[in-house]
């Protein structure tokens, strides 16, 4: 049959890489931007039990950590009181829940979200997978020339040429995540052991020893329940911790009322300079006690995913804040009468008939403290998978409704341990609260310099501002900072060495993952070897559809020669399977997949990139299968129309990387497709083609080929270090990675891929 057309350019324009396409995706708005009232007033009630019960349950152990050796003086307590309601409003307040949640990365929060923002818009990244066409996603909109636009591209320049910015932007990024996870392993152990403390209050004879059991006990079953999701997590803990929000609310008016209502005249914060101007360097070190009123606050951040923006700001302006601030007020009014009690502050003021009741709900509170860290650090690692960043590990999506709420076994199992450990090991708040503010504080800091970034080059707002902000929180983020430094040798050592070993092992896994990358790159198997070794006479095409995984997004991988080397047939149907995490939260499944043909059409073998954003859960491999399947199909009929409209251009292979042309995504495949079929036209100017009826064979080819099964073939690749490397390299390499890659989740485990269906290919890269 023969068909008249009219020309449509637009549709059918081509762009400019396969690269470039394999980036490309709508910004689709996150879960949290656009949803009702009512689901927002939802979220903020979950909330209130996931992401406050670390900073709710602070008032524990504040006044004791400030006052290690007693009040000197009852003016003391003004200041310090001063100094924690201002905290309080300046740290988690104004910066977080004001300016740092707005620079989450479509929704989600946290150091590797503002890591993955950055690298959007500049190519920071080690792993070379971005190309100059990607403009795309590095740049969302164009804006008139002006100076901040023009700082801002200067900012982008500096980066994408500095080596070492990179290398201190990715250092920054993973020395915060280790703290976030160190925070998490520390804040049950703290939480935990000072709530259990109070029970001496009316059991004396209960020992110090006796104390720690019984908190470790109840860390396992905290640990045990992380299984079961955020979301039930969350709404089981909520009505607890709003108990507790109200108890230490209505605690801290009665102490007010009946103790010393002046205590009020500390929100002037004249106080501050007073206690300072008194006290000198004991005052200074004390701020190491006063900075873990606002721990928990990253936690707030990196736990943005789980719910949205104006949830956390419902929630901690009119309930976290009130509650908290009335809680210290009124510890202050009552030290003022008794300030000898100052090491157990928090149990000394409850009214006698209360006591019972607030130390059960104080125990589930500081239970439910550890939540916080605890989600957090699970949101954080899942970024940090998708972006090399870590072995790949099993993350279960606990929540059907939301896609944020993520569970990581071998992580949880990890930090379970380490804080039983520590908490057996250290026995008292004290010792614990030196390492603990200083992943606090490291983390703030962590985070000052990362937005800054941000402002610089994405939000590209004024320098006046910029300035204000990083001079402002910097400042104060630095002097806590000296002060916890010098509990150094009386437990802050802790967190460096949590940190140290994260770090170790983080950057050995991206160094190797990077290395490796570049040794595909540069190993690629050009066209013509590959065609030549399928012309082999003792190669068979064989029924099925293969698909080999491979990191790369372009070129044939070295392992594919290999294969046929040991297996010298290839599937009727083959496919070079590529999974690749974009910078961004989300992709629609609509633009999942985009393919091309790789070599001869009667090769039958294409190339496909798979893309997902960092929260993406991947799908089950019956799913991902149809999909990838029907996506196939879509790709065929849109090459076919190309070929047809444009004859000149009948050879889709990679004839090289030098001159790869892209395809686009399936979503706009079908667009094309239609429009051919739709723009029909009968005046002799058009363009005259025959449809190509072998479109419908092929399809109906490549459903008998999936029937008869489908294979995926992944290169087992033995990594090892030069022999002329330096003895460190040697180490990490042959050692340090190696010992990850056997013995965490292997990458099958991860993409959930049948057994049954899974074929190794060993292949050993030197690096």
């Amino acid at each position: 049959m023969s068909l008249e057309v009219e020309e449509i350019p637009v549709p059918l324009k081509r762009h400019d890489s396969l690269f470039g396409d394999a980036e490309k995706v709508s910004h689709s708005k996150h879960h949290g931007s656009q949803v009702s009232w009512v689901r927002t007033l939802s979220l903020a009630f979950q909330s209130i039990g996931i992401i406050y019960g670390d900073i709710g349950t602070s008032p524990l152990y504040v006044y004791s950590s400030t006052f290690p050796n007693g009040i000197k003086n009852n003016d003391d307590l003004l200041g310090v009181l001063s100094l924690i309601l201002y905290s309080l409003i300046i740290i988690p307040m104004l910066k977080y829940v004001f300016i740092v949640l707005y620079a989450n990365d479509n929704g989600d929060g946290g150091t590797f979200a503002l890591y993955s923002l950055i690298s959007r818009y500049a190519k920071i990244r080690m792993i070379p997978d971005q190309q100059a066409e990607d403009a795309a996603v590095s740049n969302y909109h164009i804006e008139a020339p002006n100076s901040q636009l023009r700082r801002a591209q200067w900012v982008k320049q500096k980066l994408e040429s500095s080596k070492a910015a990179k290398i201190v932007l990715f250092t920054l990024t993973i020395l915060g995540t280790s703290m976030v996870i160190g925070d998490g392993t520390l804040t049950p152990a703290i939480s935990v052991l000072s709530a259990v403390s109070g029970i001496r209050e009316k059991a004396p004879s209960l020992t110090q020893t006796q104390v720690v059991l019984i908190s470790v006990a109840i860390l396992f079953m905290l640990f045990s329940v992380q299984r079961f999701g955020t979301d039930k997590v969350g709404y089981t803990f909520a009505p607890v911790i709003s108990v507790w929000f109200i108890l230490i609310a209505g605690i801290g008016l009665y102490n007010l009322v009946i103790h010393d209502i002046g205590v009020l005249r500390a929100f002037n914060p004249m106080y501050i300079v007073q206690y300072f101007t008194r006290n000198g360097k004991d005052g200074w070190v004390s701020l190491g006690g006063v900075v873990l009123c606002v721990t928990g606050t990253e936690g707030m951040f990196a736990d943005l995913g789980h719910f949205n923006i104006r949830a956390i700001q419902l929630s901690f302006n009119g309930i976290l804040f009130p509650s908290v601030a009335l809680c210290y007020i009124g510890q202050a009014a009552y030290l003022r009468k008794f300030p000898n009690d100052v090491a157990d502050t928090f149990y000394k003021s409850i009214p006698a008939p209360m006591f019972w009741p607030t130390f059960i709900v104080a125990i589930l509170a500081a239970i439910i403290a550890s939540q916080a860290m605890l989600s957090g650090a699970f949101a954080i690692l899942s970024k940090a998978l998708s972006l090399g960043c870590m072995p790949r590990v099993r993350v279960i999506h606990t929540s059907h409704k939301y896609e944020g709420q993520v569970y990581i076994p071998e992580v949880n199992f990890m930090m379970g341990l380490a804080s039983i450990v520590v908490t057996i090991a250290f026995k008292t708040t004290t010792n614990i609260g030196n390492a603990y503010g200083i992943c606090v504080v490291t983390t703030f800091a962590i985070t000052t310099h990362l937005m800054t970034v941000v402002m610089l080059l994405i939000w590209k707002k004024h320098v006046i501002f910029i300035m204000l902000f990083y001079v402002v929180f910097g400042s104060i983020e630095l002097i806590y900072l000296s002060s916890i430094l010098s509990k150094f040798i009386e437990g802050g050592y802790l967190p460096f060495c949590f940190a140290l070993v994260i770090m170790s092992l983080m950057a050995t896994w991206h160094y190797v993952q990077v290395k490796r990358y570049w040794y595909e790159l540069d190993h690629i198997v050009p066209i013509s070897e590959m065609t030549t070794l399928l012309e082999q006479s003792d190669v068979r095409r064989i029924p099925g559809v293969g698909l080999l995984y491979t990191e790369l997004v372009q070129g044939i991988p070295p392992v594919f020669p290999r294969l046929i080397k040991k297996i010298p047939s290839v599937h009727s149907i083959f496919i070079f399977m590529s999974i690749k995490h974009l910078p961004i939260s989300r992709v629609v499944p609509a633009e999942r997949f985009i393919f091309r043909q790789v070599g001869p059409r009667e090769h039958r073998m294409f190339r496909c990139v798979a893309r997902y954003g960092y929260s993406d859960k991947l799908e089950e491999p019956k799913e991902f299968a149809v999909f990838l399947v029907d996506r196939l199909k879509m790709f065929i009929q849109e090459e076919s129309a190309f070929a047809q409209i444009e004859p000149e251009s009948d050879d889709c292979s990679e004839a090289s990387e030098a001159q790869a042309r892209p395809r686009r995504s399936t979503q706009t495949a079908v667009h094309s497709v239609e429009a051919v079929e739709m723009r029909v036209s009968s005046h002799s100017g058009g363009i005259h083609f025959h449809v190509n009826q072998t479109v419908e064979e092929e399809k109906q080819l490549i459903d008998r080929e999936v029937e008869r099964g489908m294979v995926y073939l992944m290169g087992e690749a033995n990594v090892t270090a030069k022999a002329k490397s330096s003895v460190l390299k040697k180490i990490v390499v042959n050692y340090v990675y190696t010992f990850l890659r056997k013995n965490l989740t292997e990458g099958h485990k991860a993409l959930a891929i049948p057994k049954d269906q899974l074929l190794k290919v060993g292949i050993t890269y030197e690096i």
